[in-house]
């Protein structure tokens, strides 16, 4: 059996062995300010990320509630109010009417799809939990969604109705844009 070659170390490595305890005070104090400023960001991000989410929940949330009453009412309808809830019969717009050839007591078209240019008859506001306000012809003080629908023949024999609703916030959180769903369905006669 050899004898194993053992190296020699020099015991003293120099002035520059290590670091100073006051040297990693400063590192670790240095660290710490930068990961603070960094979960402040984080958390804002988070916040923000979360509270926009939950408005553009609401946003579809509530347009689906409206896309359901409008695909409720007759192909032809031309007078349920459906601004109110439940809808009520004979004091409003319905799905628009029948355009001719079915019947021509209405057009077949009404409303608008953008939330800045409501039409009457095709708008309704909610407060910050969803209930529905009461308009005296204008938005009403304390709306947070507005929903707007539109109604459209959406071929040339009028026997398909394109019913579009949208509904927005009335301010956002951060610098963001307001958010919105757009939701659209077809109605066929005679359902």
């Amino acid at each position: 059996m050899k004898p194993m070659n053992r190296q020699r170390f020099p015991k003293k490595f120099g002035s520059q062995s290590g670091m100073s305890l006051l040297e990693a005070v400063v590192a670790l104090a240095v660290l710490l300010i930068a990961a603070v400023g960094v979960l402040a960001l984080g958390s804002f991000a988070m916040t923000t990320t979360e509270n926009q989410g939950h408005l553009m929940a609401r946003t579809a949330e509530y347009a689906q509630d409206k896309m359901e009453q409008l695909l409720a009412l007759k192909y032809c309808d031309a007078d349920t109010n459906t601004t109110v809830l439940p809808s009520a019969l004979g004091t409003g717009t319905g799905l628009a009417g029948c355009a001719a050839p079915l019947n021509n007591n209405g057009t077949g078209v009404g409303g608008s799809s953008d939330p800045s240019a409501p039409v009457a008859g095709y708008v309704d506001y909610l407060d910050n939990s969803g209930n529905l306000l009461p308009t005296g012809g204008g938005a009403p003080a304390g709306w947070k969604y507005v929903r707007v629908w539109q109604i459209a023949s959406a071929n040339a024999t009028n026997t398909l109705k394109q019913i579009t609703v949208t509904v927005t916030v009335s301010s956002a959180i951060g610098n963001g844009s307001l958010p919105q769903s757009t939701m659209t369905a077809l109605k066929a006669y005679p359902f």
